[in-house]
C-alpha cells in the first residue's frame, strides 16, 4: 500500500508499506533511468534536498531506511545492515524501477555495492559519495562512529545517549570535525543529521536505528573484506564512479584512491570546496557528474 502526498508538481512524497515498515519515498520524476539515492547514518534523505532539482531532468527517488527519517519505526532487527538492500529492493518493485543509477553515500555505499554485486542487471551504474568497503589502510572513522560501534564502550554511549545534553555536545562536538557549522539553521546537520537524534515535529528520534546500524559496523567491516579477497568486487562489471568530497577528514579522498582499485571498471573525482556531504556542499557540481552517468 502507498500513501501518496503532493509536495510540489513534479515531487510526491510516499510512504510505502513493506515488510520492514512503512518507508517514507521522495519521488520526483523525469527522464529514466532514475536516480535513487541512499543514506547512511546518522541522518537521512534530506541529505539530498539540494541535488534533487539539480538532477533534473533525470528521474530521481530518494528514501529513509526503517527507522530513520520519516519512515516508520519498526523492531530494531528490521534496521540491521542486512536489510538495507531488501528495503531498497521492496522500494524498486514498489515504483516499478527496472534499472536505475544507484547513489549511495557513508555508510549506504557498502549496501549500494553489496545490491549492485547481487542485481547487477538492475544497476546501470553506481555512484559512491564519501563512503567505504572493508578495513581500508586510509578508513578513519568517526569518533562519534566509533563509540557507538565498539560494544567495549556500549556503557559509556547509552548514558551520553540518555543525557540531551551530552547528546547535543557530542553532535556539536562532530560536526566541527566535519568542518560545520553547527550553529547553521541551513547546514546539513540542522536539517538532516540533528532530527535523527532528538526527533522533529512529525517523527521521533531515531537512535534505536543508528545504534542497531552502528552495533554491526566491524563485524560489516570483516564481511567486505570476505567479499574484496574472494573477488567479488573484482569481478563486478557495473561501472562505478566515486565522488568524494576533498575536505573530509574521515572518509577521504585517500580512501576513494583505495577504492577505485577494487573495481574493473571505475573513476574518481575529487569535488573541491566540499566535505563529507558533497552533494549538500557542491550539488551543481555533483549533480553534473552524476548525471552524465546516468544517461550514458
Amino acid at each position: 500500500m502507498v500513501t501518496e502526498k503532493s509536495l510540489a508538481p513534479e515531487v510526491v512524497a510516499r510512504l510505502v508499506t513493506t515488510s520492514h515498515g512503512r518507508i517514507y519515498v521522495s519521488d520526483r520524476g523525469g527522464n529514466e533511468p532514475a536516480v535513487v539515492l541512499m543514506h547512511g547514518f546518522p541522518d537521512d534523505s534530506r541529505i539530498y534536498n539540494r541535488l534533487v532539482p539539480e538532477l533534473s531532468p533525470q528521474r530521481s527517488v530518494a528514501f529513509d531506511f526503517a527507522g530513520h527519517g520519516r519512515s516508520g519505526r519498526p523492531k530494531l532487527n528490521s534496521s540491521a545492515p542486512a536489510q538495507h538492500a531488501r528495503q531498497l529492493g521492496a522500494i524498486l518493485d514498489v515504483l516499478g524501477l527496472d534499472r536505475i543509477t544507484l547513489v549511495g553515500h557513508d555508510a549506504s555505499g557498502p549496501v549500494a555495492i553489496d545490491y549492485a554485486l547481487s542485481q547487477p542487471s538492475r544497476v546501470g551504474h553506481l555512484v559512491l559519495l564519501n563512503t567505504f568497503y572493508g578495513r581500508a589502510p586510509d578508513l578513519r572513522l568517526p569518533e562519534m562512529i566509533r563509540l557507538f560501534a565498539d560494544h567495549n564502550f556500549t556503557p559509556l554511549a547509552d548514558a551520553m545517549m540518555a543525557d540531551k545534553d551530552q547528546r547535543l555536545w557530542l553532535l556539536v562536538h562532530t560536526a566541527r570535525q566535519f568542518g560545520g557549522d553547527p550553529l547553521d539553521p541551513n547546514g546539513v546537520g540542522a536539517i538532516s543529521v540533528f532530527p535523527q537524534f532528538f526527533g522533529d515535529g512529525t517523527s521521533p528520534n531515531a537512535l534505536p536505528a543508528i545504534r542497531s546500524w552502528t552495533a554491526a559496523l566491524f563485524g560489516e567491516l570483516d564481511r567486505q573484506d570476505r567479499r574484496i579477497t574472494g573477488g567479488e568486487l573484482g569481478a563486478l562489471q557495473v561501472p562505478v564512479t566515486l565522488l568524494f568530497g576533498a575536505q573530509d577528514r574521515y572518509l577521504s579522498l585517500e580512501l576513494g584512491h583505495h577504492l577505485i582499485g577494487l573495481f574493473p571498471r571505475a573513476d574518481l573525482h575529487s569535488v573541491e570546496d566540499a566535505s563529507h556531504w558533497p552533494q549538500w556542499d557542491q550539488p551543481k557540481k555533483v549533480a553534473q557528474l552524476i548525471k552524465a552517468v546516468a544517461v550514458s
